[in-house]
């Protein structure tokens, strides 16, 4: 009797994650519509339902957040090392071209630090095996991925409304 219990537990909570995988694709296709046309076209239906499948569990949610946490610490991070340099330099008269050097430099290590950070991002979750991420610099698959991340945090945000969950 136990065995066909647990049988019966398998089949709901398999039934559940259909269900659930189900609702995720319909939300990821609803939200889909509002991109870009060519954007649009780049997503194939095998791509939705692979991104919907990961995202059942929840964790690729926690992932994204982590990682817009940490990007938001090193955003902040680097504008208030940029500001503490530009107030240090506005009150010195006749090093106009230092202050520029410096204002370079420090725009080039943001620059770098924020790549990097982007790099990290496709690494975390190409490991996580998030579908359409991986390493690149490609400015249209950036792009790709930055809009993936923004389907994922709308419908996560979507989700976390009271009443929301299937």
């Amino acid at each position: 009797m136990e065995k066909y219990a647990s049988l019966y537990k398998d089949s709901t909570d398999a039934t559940k994650q259909q269900e659930r995988h189900y609702y995720l694709l319909s939300e990821l296709q609803i939200l889909v519509k509002d991109l870009p046309s060519w954007f649009q076209q780049r997503l194939s239906y095998t791509t939705l339902s692979d991104l919907a499948h990961a995202l059942i569990d929840g964790t690729v949610y926690e992932i994204v957040h982590g990682l817009l946490d940490i990007q938001h610490l090193t955003e902040k991070n680097l504008y208030n090392q940029r500001q503490k340099l530009h107030t240090e330099h506005r009150g010195i008269l006749g090093l106009e071209q230092r202050v520029k050097d410096e204002q370079r430099m420090m725009d080039e290590k943001i620059v770098a630090e924020m790549d990097q950070k982007v790099l990290d991002q496709q690494n975390t979750l190409e490991k996580a095996g998030v579908p359409g991420f991986y390493i690149t610099s490609i400015p249209q698959e950036v792009t790709m991925q930055i809009n993936l991340l923004e389907l994922i945090l709308k419908l996560q945000q979507k989700e976390s409304q009271p009443g929301k969950l299937p």
